[in-house]
């Protein structure tokens, strides 16, 4: 059911317990074939499906407004991220490898020569969410795919045709369909998969919530998780208040705010707090709202009616324990109007738990090692940003902040989808690019050669 359209736009067929059974037989059987690839074919198909991702731009982002009412501009967006995600896939498929041990350095390793090799771990779970549907499949598929292992892909309820057209693109591009099955289903058949004793490894994104079930049906498993958040963005009182309050509007609205790591704390300096509040309620007035798919919208709706009640509902709590509405909080369906909530209480749902929505919370501080110690009072520590131009605060804030990023100049919503990204506490463990999760789709292989050394073997 599109949540802007509110008709349904598209279908798909759910997996049974039969199903599940023949999907995990199926990748166990062709687990082999796949590590068989090259590294250089594995490459060559990852970098055709980033080419025809380019080539399918507008497209996939018009099904992305569709399906999730995700303005054009992010749509695109994210499928301009898909293609230079699986670029990197590429790139790092062709650099797998391993490394010569320097054994001799112990006296009983003289004499002796050691190796290691990155081997696929098999057969790779997938399960994605709704709010970034196509880059964090390309993400997941494209590094398990690089690594040489086959996959099976859970797609979120929400977003199956988009998760079906990113399937496509790969297979188009030549990766054998022995490498991929998608299946679609809520919980239930995530849970199914989770605990098949086929699959060596699973990598997931979602809420906290689900998160444990996953890591409660998994088992033994590897496991990477990225979780949820409630992102800390701090403004310093040396910081340019327009730049940031003009950064934390096309940050914290973006997607309707449904993303793990948008805007959602901010913390301003009391000495700039009412000029900073001032300047983001002007720059969220000027924010578009409506039909997803106008060219000059920048908030569309949210994923349902039920997530945009919850978070006027939120916002409303806060007002009635002494907040100040700023603006926002009325909605038509699943379409919320961008809403700011000045000076909520600590103990505020919008401060404690991650609204995912599109909804921003600004309180002020006195000193910064206090802001430091709040933030951290989060259960979550998935991202932060800062505004300052004090070299001092960035290290203090990079080494006190409780999280597994900090964006200097910048508010908690940035990503580079080349560099590391993940979080700790509540947020997960694991780290997602090309680079780490093929860290985590391999397992490293040793070769030990008695008495056979390329370092010499005498020992005096």
């Amino acid at each position: 059911m599109g949540p802007y359209v509110r008709r349904v736009v598209s279908r798909a067929p759910l997996a049974d317990a039969g199903q599940i059974t023949d999907a995990l037989s199926y990748a166990e059987r062709n687990r082999r074939f796949v590590a068989s690839l090259s590294p250089a074919f594995r490459a060559g198909v990852l970098e055709r499906a980033s080419a025809m991702a380019a080539r399918r731009r507008d497209e996939l982002a018009r099904l992305l407004a569709l399906e999730l009412g995700k303005p054009l501009k992010d749509g695109r967006g994210e499928i301009d991220r898909v293609a230079d995600t699986l670029a990197v896939c590429a790139a790092e498929a062709r650099r797998i490898g391993g490394e010569v041990l320097p054994v001799a350095g112990w006296a009983r390793g003289v004499g002796n020569t050691a190796f290691t090799v990155r081997v696929p771990a098999g057969v790779a779970l997938a399960i994605t969410p709704f709010n970034a549907p196509a880059n964090l499949l390309a993400h997941k598929l494209g590094a398990s795919f690089a690594a040489g292992n086959t996959t099976i892909v859970k797609a979120p309820p929400q977003a199956p045709a988009a998760s079906a057209a990113v399937v496509r693109l790969l297979v188009e591009a030549g990766m054998p369909v022995e490498a991929v099955q998608l299946l679609h289903g809520g919980g239930e058949v995530g849970a199914a998969l989770c605990a098949g004793d086929q699959v060596a490894v699973i990598s997931f994104t979602g809420s906290a919530a689900t998160g444990d079930a996953v890591a409660r049906a998994a088992g033994a498993k590897r496991l990477v998780l990225e979780l949820g958040g409630n992102a800390a963005t701090i403004v310093c009182e040396d910081a340019s208040v327009s730049k940031a309050a003009a950064d934390c509007a096309r940050t914290g609205y973006s997607n309707s705010g449904q993303s793990c790591i948008s805007v959602q704390r901010v913390f301003v300096h009391r000495s700039r707090y009412t000029s900073f509040v001032d300047a983001l309620a002007a720059e969220v007035a000027a924010l578009k709202v409506g039909d997803p798919l106008d060219e000059s919208v920048d908030v569309g709706s949210m994923v349902d009616e039920q997530a945009a009640q919850r978070v006027q509902g939120w916002a409303w709590e806060a007002r009635d324990a002494g907040a100040r509405l700023v603006c926002g909080a009325e909605r038509d369906g699943a379409t919320l109007r961008p809403t700011i909530v000045a000076g909520p209480p600590e103990d505020a749902k919008v401060v404690t738990h991650e609204v995912f929505g599109a909804l921003v919370a600004v309180l002020p501080y006195d000193d910064f090692a206090s802001v430091i110690e709040t933030c951290n009072r989060s259960r979550f520590g998935l991202q932060a940003g800062i505004f300052t131009r004090d070299i001092g605060r960035v290290i203090t804030a990079w080494r006190e902040l409780e999280v597994g990023g900090l964006i200097v100049g910048g508010s908690s919503n940035f990503r580079l989808d080349h560099v590391p990204f993940g979080g700790v506490k509540d947020s997960g463990f694991g780290r997602e690019s090309p680079g780490c999760l093929i860290e985590e789709y391999t397992v490293i292989k040793t070769l030990l050669l008695r008495d056979m050394s390329v370092f010499g073997g005498v020992a005096l």
